[in-house]
């Protein structure tokens, strides 16, 4: 009976999760009829070092999610604002030694996402008005920076990207990323953050500081954002100045098919990580299809009808669970 309570109460704490595992159950079900080979040590691995990317970055706009900040319009851009500045700034001048490298791409997804922030909290502007203005920004810039694709990673950067072994450097960087967030979960600050984002006026009454927990939520997301830059660039070991908005639609079809709540306070990594990788898994289920031309509109098509089918999925299952235990309650 105590073993069925922790689970009732662990399954009603992540029904918000359960869109998200569904929809990666089938996808793999589908993988292992149309292509087997996925199945092996270096299929999962490269599945894996392929995901890393948009992994980072729905972590770091959950983060934001969860303390009332809403969907982060701004974080393809930021991501790619890392990848190209790290292609111009740092290896155009040969310098690509991996302190250097990291401390820049960490740095700036820190700077770029406490200045958001600071004029959300200190401006009172709506999030969606700033983090949009930061996408469309941060979109001409890089585009400024780098014009076109291009440019050189360092080859210690491009065979982290390129690794396709389960325990290849971007999947441990992964596991890393994971195992920060675990402890996390378990500070004050976590849940100073959810309580936040749940009622700030509440958590303000009880002597949360709000605005320094907003910042600080903020440049936590920006650390992983820019290290999802980091992991891009090892990816494709170069530049690439147009895939923002790609990868800004991507986060946000994963983040709403995770099941967090875009009101603030609810939800976690157990669904957002789950909906990256099964976002992630898409487009790879697709490429075993002859599409051809229609390859890039099918998998826009799909990223669509998953925000849609995720939002509705994410109000009718807490409902039943809601009414199911008022069933067993009464």
């Amino acid at each position: 009976m105590k073993q069925q309570s922790r689970f009732g109460r662990f399954t009603s704490k992540s029904t918000y999760a359960f869109a998200a595992w569904g929809l990666l159950a089938v996808l793999l079900i589908v993988c292992a009829i149309r292509a087997p080979y996925l199945f092996t040590a270096s299929g999962i691995g490269g599945l894996l070092v392929s995901a890393v990317p948009l992994v980072l970055v729905v972590m770091g706009i959950t983060v934001t999610a969860l303390v009332g900040s809403g969907v982060d319009l701004s974080a393809g851009p930021l991501m790619i604002f890392v990848n190209v500045t790290l292609v111009k700034v740092l290896f155009d001048q040969q310098i690509g030694s991996p302190v250097a490298v990291i401390a820049w791409a960490l740095g700036i997804g820190v700077l770029i996402q406490i200045i958001q922030a600071i004029v959300i909290t200190v401006a009172r502007i709506e999030p969606v008005i700033v983090t949009l203005s930061a996408f469309l920004a941060l979109s001409g810039i890089n585009l400024v920076i780098l014009a076109q694709p291009g440019g050189q990673a360092p080859r210690w950067l491009a065979e982290w990207g390129s690794g396709r072994s389960i325990l290849a450097p971007m999947t441990i960087v992964l596991i890393l990323a994971i195992l920060g967030w675990w402890a996390f979960t378990r500070t004050q600050l976590f849940t100073n953050l959810r309580l936040v984002g749940s009622n700030q006026r509440t958590a303000f009454v009880s002597g949360v500081p709000v605005t320094m927990i907003r910042v600080v939520a903020h440049g936590i997301s920006g650390l992983l954002i820019g290290a999802g830059g980091l992991a891009y660039t090892g990816q494709i070991a170069s530049g690439n100045p147009t895939q923002g908005g790609t990868y800004t639609l991507a986060a946000i079809t994963a983040l709403v098919l995770g099941g967090i709540s875009l009101a603030g306070g609810r939800g976690g990594v157990l669904g957002s990580i789950p909906g990256a990788v099964a976002v992630t898994l898409i487009s790879f289920t697709l490429t075993t299809f002859s599409l051809g031309s229609l390859a890039s509109f099918v998998v826009q098509l799909s990223y669509g009808l998953i925000l849609v089918a995720a939002l509705l999925i994410s109000v009718i299952i807490p409902s039943l669970w809601r009414k199911r235990r008022e069933v067993k309650a009464s």
